[in-house]
């Protein structure tokens, strides 16, 4: 994988403090977010990358392996691992006198090796280099919630890979799946990284998500909600008709089976739909009209 440098991606300088960090990612984040960049390739590689340079410079302990390993701090654990066995296998005290800083490539390893236990394994590991598994991916989808109702084909780009997935229907916020494979390629011929993908739904002006079900308030007419009567509302899966009882009370909720989201990979399964009543009070009444209200007052 191409080495990117974090620092430069987030536009800041290599001593920049946790703050100025976080300030950055929340300044570039908006400005190439997948929402206002539509129809920008460009735009979503660099938000991709934003991400993930956030993800390791926001957390101190990947930070301090990124600057010591460079491109290569996901295996820094291996490195270190294999560094403590060589030097026990060579009578040398743990901790002996070797670091590493920078950006490496397997020749420089190669030099390592040969410098630190003779020529002779130097050979054996530039023949016989160690396999790594490559690092994983971490990536945002962002749905509306009529997007999360139907089961669609979504292309996202992840560090300049168009990968093309299904989203069944009833993902939730939040929801984090995996594509195998679909990460950073190994090294010396590791297996790759995987993929993790977590969904990001935003709010819907109008449905209120609880798990499976759905809400929603509907105006009401005042003379309908006194005498009953029907009312044709839209819900996500189309227009329903609603019978209204009479005397209906302001805030009173009905509840409609199977009207809901649908739920996840169990295809033909919905949540509910409650529906509470707003009585809206008839305005501009003629003087007929009010007449009228106050018989009923005194009755």
């Amino acid at each position: 994988m191409d080495f990117i440098d974090y620092y430069a991606v987030l536009g800041v300088p290599k001593d920049a403090s946790d703050e100025d960090i976080k300030k950055a990612y929340r300044k570039l984040a908006r400005k190439h977010h997948p929402d206002l960049n539509p129809n920008n390739p460009e735009a979503h590689k660099q938000f991709q990358q934003i991400n993930e340079a956030n993800e390791v410079l926001s957390d101190p302990e990947k930070r301090t392996k990124y600057d010591q390993y460079g491109k290569d701090w996901q295996q820094a654990e291996q490195f270190e691992q294999a560094r403590r066995q060589q030097q026990q296998a060579y009578g040398q005290p743990p901790g002996g006198g070797y670091s590493f800083t920078g950006d490496f490539d397997d020749s420089m390893f190669s030099d390592f090796f040969a410098s630190m236990f003779g020529e002779q394994a130097g050979r054996q590991r530039s023949r016989r280099q160690a396999q790594f598994r490559g690092s994983d991916y971490q990536a945002e989808l962002h749905l509306s919630l009529v997007d999360a109702y139907t089961t669609h084909k979504q292309t996202l780009t992840v560090n300049g890979q168009n990968i093309r997935i299904t989203i069944p229907a009833g993902v939730e916020n939040g929801q984090k799946i995996k594509l195998a494979g679909y990460g950073a390629p190994g090294a010396s011929g590791g297996p790759n990284g995987d993929l993790y993908i977590t969904f990001v739904i935003g709010d819907d002006p109008r449905f209120k998500r609880k798990g499976n079900d759905l809400y929603v308030t509907e105006e009401l007419d005042l003379y309908t909600a006194v005498l009953g009567g029907e009312k044709i509302i839209d819900t996500m899966g189309g227009k329903v008709k609603v019978t209204v009882p009479p005397e209906t009370q302001n805030g009173a909720t009905v509840r409609l089976r199977g009207k809901g989201f649908p739920v996840y990979k169990d295809e033909g399964k919905f949540g509910d739909l409650y529906v509470q009543w707003q009585v809206k009070i008839p305005t501009d009444l003629t003087e007929e009209q009010k007449e009228l209200f106050r018989k009923l007052a005194t009755l």
